[in-house]
């Protein structure tokens, strides 16, 4: 893996706890030398990672819109910055680059792209890892409700096993690097048999 992309707010959060975590992978991130690709803001935790990344003079590469470049909150000393015209390309181009995906605390934006790769990978368009970087157990309300959709029929399990969730920056990254979609070769046709019965 070394494009990586990481989703992740655009506030930093009131627990100082979230911005260590998200120095604490950019430091872990460029020990493994990789590129990191991100939402290009120079505000929140996604500044923390950026920077960290930078001083450890690894690569970043921002995705933004035109209508958030024009507010000036692109980040003006990462190596790249990709301009789009919509929100949709962002995540198009964010998606079509990188090689695995980490989430951290956010906001809607952040929970808007996470369920865009988990919908990818559900409809095999792409074979990517996904991380939930748990901090302080901040998607634990997701993962709750996840669960609810599998015993309630809504969620195949086999979905949610693809997501990798954990609080261990390390752990994160190797259990990404180790990561074998299960496939899922039968749940169109176990949907069709629903209708059926």
């Amino acid at each position: 893996m070394k494009n990586i992309c990481v989703f992740c707010g655009s506030s930093i959060g009131l627990d100082k706890r979230y911005a260590e975590a998200a120095a604490r992978l950019g430091e872990l991130l460029a020990d493994n030398r990789c590129t990191l690709y991100y939402g290009g803001g120079s505000v929140g935790l996604m500044n923390v990672i950026a920077n960290k990344m930078l001083e450890n003079g690894r690569e970043v590469v921002g995705v933004m819109p035109d209508f958030l470049l024009a507010h000036e909150i692109g980040h003006p000393n990462i190596t790249k910055m990709i301009p789009t015209k919509t929100m949709a390309e962002r995540k198009e181009i964010l998606m079509r680059e990188s090689d695995a995906f980490i989430a951290m605390p956010g906001g809607f934006g952040t929970l808007d792209e996470i369920t865009e790769v988990v919908v990818a990978d559900q409809l095999r368009l792409m074979d990517k890892p996904l991380a939930l970087y748990n901090t302080l157990g901040y998607f634990d309300g997701i993962i709750s409700w996840i669960k609810r959709g599998i015993e309630d029929g809504f969620v195949r399990s086999e979905h949610y096993h693809n997501i990798i969730v954990t609080d261990d920056p390390k752990e994160l990254l190797e259990r990404m690097e180790n990561y074998k979609p299960l496939r899922v070769e039968k749940w169109i046709k176990d949907i069709k048999d629903e209708v059926k019965n």
